[in-house]
């Protein structure tokens, strides 16, 4: 059952106005917001996803990505349906973009999430998949379940919520990994379909907060791959936010992207140039999917989390460097 939404207010002849992103849908009696998953029903606004994760699964905390955040652990990751984004890039699709209309999915209450990662070992859960955003009045309940049994929560997200979304996650929320897709207005408008700088605004207040945070960038060759682009997008993270904050650059799958599968694969050199761009802009932590993957110490070089793949080695010492004792990873 549809359960009421937390982040909304009246307006008048049943319309309401949902405050949960910054699109701030204005969205009449019977209507959807953008995202399809929440609806207004008589002047009240209601949430189609509290309860309903369309996927559960265990996976290694660097899939998220997260490289200096409980590393080699264990994450719990849990996904709904809906997103507030249009992106024709998108490789979870058939989630993103559905409205769960004909799935046939059993209810989940936030504390059974919470024993699941319990049972399973978990030291943290993961909101993923789709955009965290959509469900957060489910993700939130989970956080603070989560809190009180001694896990960590992270989202991995759009970086499009609302002020008053992040002034309520941002007490439980332990990492964060933001995509920031380009530093190109005119791309967030064409491939997603809303702007750039609500994202990049959260961006700072996350790097100001006790938030553990960590910035993809996916490759899309054509599309934001420009290496003056990555050059500005590279300084936006070192000047603004900081330049310990990892970056990771990814590669563009198109055969499971939702409507560019025309457009070419990542080239292995392209990857290794926006590494160089970032390394040259100050950032201390670039990664590379695929390639350029170890995290080492900028300070003495050694290495301090070995990685292939999913497969992780550590090396450091209480999430220190082994060589020089600088901080460098989480690890509780």
């Amino acid at each position: 059952m549809p359960a009421e939404a937390r982040f909304y207010r009246s307006l008048p002849e049943n319309t309401v106005q949902c405050n949960l992103c910054h699109r701030f849908c204005k969205i009449r009696d019977g209507r959807p917001g953008l995202c399809r998953v929440r609806i207004n029903r008589g002047g009240k606004l209601f949430t189609l996803n509290y309860g309903y994760p369309v996927t559960i699964a265990r996976d290694p905390v660097e899939k998220k990505p997260l490289y200096h955040f409980l590393p080699g652990s264990s994450t719990l990751s849990a996904g709904t349906f809906g997103c507030n984004f249009r992106c024709g890039n998108c490789q979870n699709w058939e989630i993103s973009q559905s409205s769960g209309e004909g799935m046939k999915l059993p209810f989940r209450s936030p504390g059974s999430i919470v024993q699941e990662a319990l049972d399973t070992g978990c030291p943290s859960i993961s909101c993923t998949y789709n955009e965290p955003t959509v469900f957060a009045e489910f993700a939130l309940d989970i956080m603070t379940e989560a809190r009180s049994a001694g896990l960590k929560s992270i989202w991995v997200s759009n970086g499009y919520m609302s002020a008053n979304c992040l002034d309520a996650a941002e007490p439980l929320l332990d990492a964060a990994n933001i995509d920031l897709k380009s530093m190109d207005d005119s791309f967030y408008r064409k491939i997603c379909g809303c702007l750039l700088q609500p994202v990049l605004d959260n961006l700072k207040r996350l790097a100001r907060s006790s938030v553990h945070l960590e910035i993809t960038t996916l490759l899309i060759p054509g599309y934001s791959d420009s290496p003056e682009m990555l050059e500005r997008l590279a300084e936006f993270i070192t000047e603004e936010l900081g330049p310990g904050i990892p970056w990771h650059v990814s590669a563009f799958v198109p055969e499971i992207s939702w409507k560019m599968r025309d457009t070419p694969h990542t080239a292995t050199a392209l990857l290794d140039q926006a590494y160089a761009i970032g390394k040259q802009a100050g950032l201390l932590y670039v990664y590379a999917s695929g390639n350029l993957e170890n995290t080492c110490c900028p300070r003495c070089g050694n290495v301090v989390v070995e990685r292939i793949r999913y497969s992780v080695i550590p090396h450091d010492r209480g999430g220190c460097c082994p060589g020089c004792a600088m901080p460098v990873v989480t690890i509780s």
